[in-house]
């Protein structure tokens, strides 16, 4: 019986799923940004809020263990150092789910996953072009 079940297996098994998602946290963590499908967002949202509750212990046990499920110091090092401090005063809901509509080519739902509190991308130098003489 499949009472209580409430995670999707996008049809993959097991260890194709646990790749996915350890690349997709990886990725998001970095890039503090993530397109994907609806289906794979909504996974996504669970398991960060999961990764940055652990990463806010800041503990040498918390970090091994984040370093276990990610396989990336660099990603644990951001999760632990910049983007736990940043989310301290938060419990719950760091991550933000916008839906952006479909994709062309095979008309599936498109979400993006964003961090909460990041920072505003730095502003890019306007270049003034010269009038033709």
């Amino acid at each position: 019986m499949r009472h209580r079940q409430t995670d999707s297996k996008l049809g993959r098994n097991t260890h194709q799923r646990q790749a996915l998602f350890k690349q997709q946290a990886g990725a998001l963590i970095l890039n503090e940004s993530l397109k994907t499908t609806l289906a794979k967002a909504k996974l996504l949202v669970r398991l960060m809020d999961k990764l940055i509750t652990q990463a806010k212990k800041n503990t040498l046990a918390s970090r091994r263990r984040l370093l276990a499920f990610l396989n990336r110091r660099q990603a644990v090092n951001k999760l632990v150092d910049d983007i736990a401090k940043r989310t301290k005063t938060k419990t719950s809901g760091f991550t933000k789910l916008i839906r952006l509509g479909v994709r062309r080519g095979d008309n599936a739902l498109i979400a993006r996953v964003e961090l909460i509190d990041r920072p505003a991308p730095a502003a890019k130098p306007e270049i003034k072009k010269e009038a033709k003489k």
